[in-house]
């Protein structure tokens, strides 16, 4: 709901926001990251955030997650209701001065502050490290460099670190060296990684996470999303396809035919394509397969 919908010519109020996270919470999505506190001006489609955590129940905003970038934007989420905040700052400081407008080395710097304010509220924080593995003003990112930021003691604070293949460009090696590194030579949190499908690898790199120790993946409806300061950035790895894939726990074939249901009416309303080849399977006519939509509709007959 946030990388989501960034770049989408069209923007949803906050009512029809909090109808599509309660619909995915109900259905079993274990957590959401509902908004940013980007600039309004600068990325429209976000101008609501704080609206649609205001209207969430307590319970609801458990389970939510908001992208901050300063300890003001962590002060302002508070006062709206805001327990999960995920700080992100940039492996590349070209793209950490196009995305939040100063240098990693003062993100670094400021990350104690939202810690603290985070914590003061009974919140949780993340780390998430953007352009873990190229930049699109520097290229490739080494790898020692995001270990180096992941073991920063001004990090220490954090409960998971969210490692970031902001233009898609990982393979599935990358992916299972970095995140194996980082759990053997950084102190013990939960990984998360956030994939992109720009070059067709983003179920294979949230796979490999995975495998390498990543306790949580994510991905957007359909395959939306981009970063408008990363140019070349496309859609995220999308969550019908994740879904698909790894099959947790508390998905059933039911709840997927749900959420692609879903998946498509927003799709709609937004007028952006469907870049989900799960979604895509699922509208196939094999009624002998239970993950198909079909199988569903001849099941209720």
């Amino acid at each position: 709901m946030r990388d989501g919908l960034q770049l989408t010519g069209k923007q949803l109020s906050s009512e029809r926001k909090v109808a599509v996270v309660r619909e995915l919470l109900r259905l079993g999505v274990p957590s959401i990251e509902v908004g940013s506190l980007a600039r309004a001006d600068l990325v429209p489609s976000m101008a609501n955030t704080l609206e649609v955590i205001e209207e969430l129940t307590p319970d609801e905003r458990a389970r939510c997650w908001v992208w901050v970038a300063t300890p003001r934007h962590v002060q302002r989420a508070v006062q709206a209701g805001a327990v999960n905040f995920q700080y992100c700052l940039s492996a590349s400081d070209n793209h950490n001065k196009a995305n939040i407008g100063r240098s990693t080395e003062d993100s670094l710097a400021a990350m104690p502050q939202a810690v603290e304010h985070a914590h003061a509220a009974g919140g949780r924080i993340q780390l998430c490290i953007a352009t873990a593995f190229t930049c699109p003003f520097d290229g490739f990112v080494p790898e020692q460099r995001v270990l180096d930021i992941a073991a920063d003691p001004r990090t220490s604070g954090a409960a998971d670190i969210v490692v970031c293949d902001t233009l898609g460009q990982a393979v599935p090696t990358q992916v299972s060296n970095l995140i194996t590194r980082i759990v053997q030579h950084t102190p013990p949190r939960r990984i998360v990684y956030h994939g992109h499908d720009t070059w067709g690898l983003g179920v294979a790199n949230s796979l490999a996470a995975a495998a390498a120790g990543a306790g949580e993946v994510d991905g957007a409806l359909g395959g939306l999303g981009g970063c408008p300061f990363a140019p070349g950035a496309s859609g995220n790895a999308a969550t019908e396809d994740l879904l698909f894939a790894l099959r947790p726990d508390w998905l059933t074939p039911d709840t997927f035919a749900r959420i692609v249901e879903l998946s498509g009416e927003l799709l709609d309303e937004l007028g952006e394509p469907n870049r989900s080849r799960a979604a895509q399977g699922a509208r196939s006519s094999a009624t002998a397969f239970p993950w198909a939509l079909a199988h569903e509709k001849e099941a209720c007959r």
